[in-house]
């Protein structure tokens, strides 16, 4: 062989892969690995909402099952759920917008735009359509 490497993996040279033993109780151990379980966690309460409104939209057909399922959305047990995920909806689109600027860099020109500005104008249209919806069902009453 002249001038050229061979490599062997460990696998095939019989060495055993060490795999680091990992807690279950891993993510109590920081506040930041904490509150990242805490927003994977949310992602169920959001999941939950959009399945809530597709079987809204699937009862919308038919005027019976669309009265049964308001009926329903009074229910006791309905409103502690909803009083259970509205926070949980609103933690997860907070640390959403607060991960946007990480995640979408924006340059303008050779600036790279400030993650305020990002994370900002997240919350701007927030805070907008939130105002149209509530004027739109509040305000029409």
């Amino acid at each position: 062989m002249t001038g050229e490497t061979q490599t062997v993996s460990p696998k095939a040279a019989g060495a055993k892969q060490y795999i680091r033993p990992v807690p279950a109780n891993w993510w109590l151990k920081r506040k930041t690995y904490f509150l990242f379980m805490v927003r994977e966690l949310t992602c169920l309460a959001v999941g939950g909402y959009a399945v809530l409104l597709l079987v809204m939209a699937g009862c919308a057909r038919d005027e019976q099952a669309f009265h049964a399922f308001f009926q329903w959305l009074e229910s006791p047990f309905s409103i502690a759920l909803h009083l259970i995920s509205l926070p949980m909806v609103v933690y997860h689109s907070i640390t959403w917008f607060n991960l946007t600027p990480k995640a979408m860099v924006v340059w303008r020109g050779e600036e790279r735009v400030s993650p305020v500005l990002i994370a900002g104008s997240n919350y701007v249209a927030w805070l907008i359509v939130s105002f149209l919806i509530a004027w739109f069902f509040l305000g029409a009453a």
